[in-house]
């Protein structure tokens, strides 16, 4: 299996063929641990609310209160389905009642700690880290105490969630497992035990993707330009993300961008450190359909060298292709994203608008 440049391999297999009912913890096999993770609004065209899916009677039997409270609060926050996550939950620890060794203190043999059975190295170097600092993994601080301890049941949760948005949930479950644990037997138990949770039996998947979701966001774009600019971008949803990629099967994030304004005749710059200095800085709050969202993501970026950018669609909406093992290119929300640098306007550069004079009779 081949990784991109940016993909750094840590963790262990499970031991295949063990079964649910001895709860024998799996340790997770990570993938491109990101320099920054969404503490997050829910992605997608529709404001899902994950933890309104109601839990069945054998998901009250059999997940303590407190943890259950936990599944749901972070499933809601980060966008991905409680019920997932506590499957997660039930098949590594037991909830966390699992008595073998690594749960409660210390790694277990392949090095996986806390509730959520992270590795140390896929925590971010510690067990135990201060927040805020910075590191490379999901620690998290769930319980707000200033410190993101693998061994809290709140703390590993919400860092299990990020884990699984970041790798393709809730529109791609199946994949987000497999990251967090490399075998499609574990794939298919979680799935299982999560199915079991939801009182109608069923894991649903927002329809992030879907056009049917897209509101007027063309006809309310604040000119046919920008209406043509966007109209070009949401075609794109549902391709993959491919580095460097400017279509027309795969975008990467200022791919997408960089085609959706040459689809009427613009030239902007190519990538997104070029991006960034090129439109004029747009207040927060003051963004528009088609203006551009920075975020401080990926290795070599900083405040103001950022790394990752999408395109706004509507007040607090972008689209975006993410990552490789982000899932297809499509509507999320900004709004809660760490790391946002700042908004741009591309429109407004001086270069652009000499384009546009040109381009006025035919637009």
């Amino acid at each position: 299996m081949k990784f991109s440049s940016r993909t750094k391999i840590v963790g262990a297999l499970g031991l295949a063929g063990l079964v649910l009912v001895t709860l024998i913890m799996s340790p997770m096999l990570m993938t491109s641990f990101p320099s920054f993770i969404s503490d997050g609004s829910l992605s997608g065209c529709e404001e899902i609310t994950q933890a309104d899916e109601p839990a069945s009677e054998g998901a009250t039997a059999d997940i303590p209160p407190d943890y259950l409270a936990l599944y749901q609060k972070f499933g809601k926050q980060v966008g991905v389905q409680w019920t997932i996550l506590a499957a997660v939950g039930k098949r590594e620890t037991d909830h966390g009642r699992s008595t073998l060794p690594g749960v409660q203190s210390g790694t277990n043999y392949a090095g996986a700690a806390g509730p959520m059975q992270f590795l140390v190295s896929t925590w971010g170097g510690a067990k135990r880290i201060p927040i805020p600092s910075e590191f490379n993994g999901y620690a998290s601080d769930g319980d707000g105490d200033g410190w993101a301890d693998i061994y809290n049941p709140a703390d590993a949760i919400l860092g299990a969630a990020k884990m699984l948005k970041r790798n393709g949930a809730p529109e791609n479950v199946r994949r987000s497992l497999f990251v967090y644990n490399r075998a499609w037997w574990y794939v298919d138990q979680v799935e299982e035990i999560a199915r079991k949770y939801a009182a109608d039996g069923e894991v649903k998947v927002p329809p992030q993707a879907d056009a049917g979701c897209d509101e007027p966001l063309i006809e309310a774009a604040p000119s046919g330009v920008v209406a043509r600019i966007l109209a070009y971008a949401l075609d794109q949803r549902g391709k993959p993300y491919l580095w460097g990629g400017t279509g027309p099967d795969a975008f990467d994030c200022s791919g997408i961008i960089y085609m959706a304004y040459r689809s009427v005749g613009l030239t902007i710059p190519r990538t997104t450190f070029g991006q960034w200095p090129f439109g004029v800085k747009v207040p927060d709050g003051q963004e528009q359909p088609g203006d551009l969202v920075f975020f401080n993501a990926g290795p070599g970026t900083s405040a103001d060298n950022p790394g990752h950018v999408g395109m706004v669609v509507s007040k607090g909406k972008m689209v975006e292709a993410r990552c490789r093992l982000c899932g297809p290119i499509k509507v999320t929300s900004y709004r809660g994203r760490d790391a946002i640098v700042g908004f741009t306007r591309p429109l407004e550069n001086s270069a652009v608008k000499e384009q546009l004079a040109k381009l006025t009779p035919v637009l």
